[in-house]
């Protein structure tokens, strides 16, 4: 008896919800859409939240290395050090000759001026290393090596290979192609004396550093910033042999080398997270206001739309129906415009991400600056469900407490 008396509460408060829906259906659909925009808030901005932080992550995965050895800069509040390693290609080679290790290069960074008119030249970040690969995607053209000449009775002062790889998006503000000649200097008064030739696109070192990039030989950045002698890098990244622990791997060379941190690759990621703080905290700060913005906006909705209905509230009162009743007339609702607007924010979010993304790409240079992971959606979705249909009801149940007679002498 007590079940067939909750099945039939139950199927009238869903009747005479679905009956106040189809009753008013303009204020129906707009509701559908508030709900719709707000998750669109949750996952438009959840994703660009996501986006931030991955960014570093993908840069080292991209780099695909499973050790990095770095120095530290000898005030640790001036910020991370730049090519503190010295003698790198010592170094690398000793960490090359371990059975555990299949291969170790330095990587060196600094800012080079680049352009091909000796007058007008680009301060643009370069990357220095031994040699290009397959990974790097090119779009156009090739890469380039090391030749073994370039360590033959000393290395020279002066650029030997003169090769360079530009981001495509440098080598179209260049208005240069694979084949070009440029101007390649550490400062704008050296620059004119140097020619390179552009012989690859490539954005691989872009991801790597977020920023548009150049790659060149080690030996020549070192030869352009006067550090051929102290051969300085800022990295020397190894791969382990397969089945070797990168952990223990890390350990020994780091008691071999304890001038130097030596990280594992996921390692890294943290170290250059606590680097860039700021990074990491407007990512966090986006997705937080995601979701508060998403629930002010559905709480605000749902009081709205119970507002709307206090005559009607106030005459099933009058008929008799309890507070609780009326509260699951709400909920119902709640339930049914939040399914149907959190089904199409997320519907709509895909595609508005690849606008988005398509805009940061040809406008900004930053391609994927939005991410979508499976969290994003379900954020939206139990915002859209859940959260309404809790917000519905409980806003359902106060209004009964104020649903009066006078309402319907109004």
């Amino acid at each position: 008896m007590i079940r067939a008396k909750s099945r039939i509460r139950s199927r009238a408060v869903i009747g005479i919800a679905l009956a106040q829906l189809r009753r008013s259906p303009g204020r129906t659909l707009i509701a559908i859409l508030a709900v719709g925009l707000a998750v669109l808030s949750v996952t438009l901005l959840a994703s660009l939240g996501a986006g931030v932080i991955d960014a570093g992550e993908e840069g080292l995965d991209t780099a695909g290395r499973d050790i990095w050895i770095s120095g530290d800069p000898v005030d640790s509040s001036a910020g991370p050090a730049e090519n503190s390693i010295v003698g790198s290609h010592e170094v690398a080679h000793e960490v090359s000759e371990r059975d555990d290790v299949s291969g170790a290069s330095p990587i060196g960074m600094h800012e080079l001026y680049l352009g091909s008119d000796p007058d007008e030249l680009e301060r643009v970040p370069a990357v220095g290393v031994q040699r290009t690969h397959d990974g790097f995607d090119f779009e156009e053209g090739g890469g380039f090596r090391t030749p073994d000449e370039a360590f033959e009775g000393g290395r020279s002062d002066e650029p030997t290979t003169d090769e360079i790889v530009l981001d495509p998006e440098v080598a179209s503000a260049l208005d240069v192609t694979v084949g070009d000649t440029i101007y390649v200097g550490a400062s704008q008064e050296t620059a004119p004396r140097y020619e390179f030739t552009v012989v690859g696109t490539s954005s691989y070192y872009s991801q790597f550093l977020g920023s548009e990039t150049a790659a060149l030989p080690l030996v020549d950045l070192q030869a352009l910033t006067g550090t051929t002698g102290s051969d300085r890098a800022t990295f020397i990244t190894a791969n382990v042999t397969e089945g070797a622990d990168q952990d223990a791997v890390r350990d020994d060379i780091a008691a071999e080398h304890p001038d130097y941190d030596v990280r594992t690759s996921d390692e890294q990621i943290g170290a250059m997270a606590a680097d860039r703080p700021i990074v990491i905290a407007s990512g966090t700060t986006l997705v937080g206001l995601a979701i508060v913005g998403g629930t002010v906006l559905t709480v605000n909705l749902f009081a709205l739309v119970t507002y709307h209905q206090r005559t009607e509230l106030a005459a099933l009162r009058a008929l008799g129906l309890s507070r609780w009743l009326l509260a699951g007339t709400i909920g119902v609702q709640g339930l049914v415009i939040g399914a149907l607007g959190g089904l199409a924010g997320l519907v709509a979010t895909p595609l508005i991400v690849a606008g988005l993304n398509h805009l940061s790409a040809s406008v900004v240079g930053f391609e994927n600056l939005l991410r979508t992971p499976l969290e994003v959606y379900v954020a939206g979705l139990v915002l859209a469900v859940g959260l309404g249909s809790v917000v519905a009801l409980v806003t359902g149940w106060r209004a009964g407490r104020y649903a009066r007679i006078e309402h319907l002498e109004q």
